[in-house]
């Protein structure tokens, strides 16, 4: 990881799947068994790079307090881009074969596991699958629920170089922007606030990051709200 930031990279992805142990082994992600995985992503985090990572609901191990506890994991890890999908089956993989085989299989996939569609017969009732999975996104992408997040993150990270506030035209403008829309039109102001001016005073370096960010869950929500409507 050292050697990682030495080079110049800032930001990993991980396919952390699940925080249900079972899930993660009918997937094959072994790697991810008898570890704590929220200890490992703040150890990556201590060590200077942002972790970005994939989350899937749907496997048939998954029971209904896995909504809950999908939301509980995101929320303590600090990863403030958490992209949660619904399981698809692609055409000619494992998963596939065996839903083929069980006669669980009702559609091709769309390509987008966010969509809120499945093209297979879950374990868990499909209503049930989907308006759980749309409480997922809509409760970690919320204004009060991404800014904790946010600031779980900006306690943690630790990057190595330490930067003096340099902020150019083009992030000036995202500034003056984002203190409009967000800080003052919007309804996460006093959530915007509250990490702005934290940032400001306590962890100035990381001022632009956090800017950037708040900027981007703006994005996240509005994308969240568009696919929960559906």
């Amino acid at each position: 990881m050292d050697l990682m930031v030495e080079a110049g990279f800032s930001t990993v992805f991980i396919g952390i799947e699940s925080p249900n142990e079972e899930s993660l082994k009918e997937c094959g992600k072994f790697q991810n068994v008898n570890r704590n995985l929220l200890e490992s992503v703040k150890i990556i985090q201590n060590h200077g790079l942002q972790v970005q990572a994939g989350f899937i609901i749907g496997f048939d191990e998954d029971t209904s307090s896995i909504f809950d506890r999908m939301i509980l994991f995101i929320q303590k890890s600090g990863i403030v881009t958490a992209m949660v999908g619904l399981l698809q089956a692609p055409p000619k993989t494992r998963l596939w074969e065996r839903l083929r085989r069980e006669k669980r299989l009702i559609s091709q996939p769309t390509g987008n596991n966010t969509d809120c569609t499945i093209n297979f017969l879950p374990k868990m009732k499909p209503r049930s699958l989907i308006s759980g999975y749309k409480r997922v996104i809509n409760s970690i992408y919320s204004p009060k629920n991404y800014y904790l997040r946010l600031m779980n993150f900006l306690k943690e990270y630790r990057p190595k170089k330490r930067r003096d506030i340099k902020i150019d035209l083009n992030q000036f403008f995202a500034l003056l922007k984002s203190i409009w829309i967000l800080g003052i039109r919007e309804k996460e102001r006093v959530y915007y606030w509250k990490i702005f001016f934290w940032s400001l005073f306590k962890k100035p370096a990381l001022f632009p990051l956090a800017i950037d960010l708040t900027i981007k869950g703006f994005h996240f929500r509005k994308v969240a709200e568009e696919y929960s409507s559906s």
